[in-house]
């Protein structure tokens, strides 16, 4: 018999940037948990978006999808208050939406530095806020925000990465402490490298040099799969984290460990 402790039947979750990667297979993941899940990403990534929730709803758990751009408060509100009125309630958040640009600190631009702030520390701070407006009152949430190992350690030409990173991890902190009181939980998690679209998407080094990076860091020996970051967002959700909170969770295939 599954350990009771980690189901999630019931609830309801949101996961930004859903459409691929991390937020696909977390998404998938709750609702394998029991959760019914609603799957969102930019416009331009509805398509993506629509085959997660299609995995989802294979699974027997109820799923939508809506576009939104993180960087936009009003989106965000709007969104939020969909998800609420249509499946009634919101029990989970994942801020996992962000970008990253691999660029040497004198190369970035104002356009770059805001591009960054703004995805991944700006928007998990606005969703996060817009959905503690309807947790506050059901006395109860669990907000999960993607953050990296990158926010404890540092990485050469991430200068904004890394900022918003380490940004998340503190905010993460300021809202449980804020928040529990209301029977809220804020955590975060810290993926390693994981080998997702986006990731590759960033990454222009050579073969070569991703093998020796990786061979200097990453005692796992490669890049993580998304999948294997599913059970710390399992944990963080369910009742089982009821006295977990401001914590960060590394998973990063031993990297801080050197």
């Amino acid at each position: 018999m599954p350990y009771a402790g980690l189901n999630l039947d019931g609830m309801v979750a949101l996961v930004t940037g859903s459409g691929r990667g991390i937020g696909e297979a977390l998404g998938v993941g709750l609702a394998q948990a029991g959760a019914d899940v609603a799957v969102s990403d930019l416009p331009e990534r509805m398509a993506e978006a629509s085959g997660v929730q299609a995995r989802i709803e294979d699974l027997g758990r109820r799923g939508a999808t809506y576009p939104m751009d993180v960087r936009v408060i009003e989106e965000i509100n709007i969104v939020i208050d969909r998800v609420v009125e249509e499946f009634g309630r919101l029990d989970i958040l994942v801020n996992n939406a962000g970008i990253r640009r691999r660029q040497a600190a004198v190369e970035v631009t104002e356009g770059d530095w805001d591009a960054v702030i703004s995805t991944n520390l700006k928007g998990t701070f606005f969703c996060s806020q817009a959905a503690a407006r309807h947790m506050i009152p059901q006395g109860f949430g669990r907000i999960i925000n993607i953050a990296s190992q990158l926010a404890v350690v540092a990485g050469e030409n991430r200068a904004a990465y890394c900022a918003s990173k380490g940004g998340v991890a503190s905010l993460t902190q300021v809202l449980a402490l804020e928040w529990i009181q209301h029977g809220i939980t804020v955590n975060a998690i810290g993926p390693g490298p994981t080998e997702t679209p986006g990731l590759l998407a960033a990454d222009s080094r050579s073969q070569e040099e991703l093998d020796e990076d990786l061979a200097a860091h990453m005692p796992l020996g490669r890049r993580m799969r998304p999948e294997e970051l599913t059970g710390a967002a399992v944990y963080l959700a369910s009742p089982s984290a009821g006295a977990t909170t401001g914590h960060l969770l590394i998973v990063d295939g031993g990297w801080t460990a050197r």
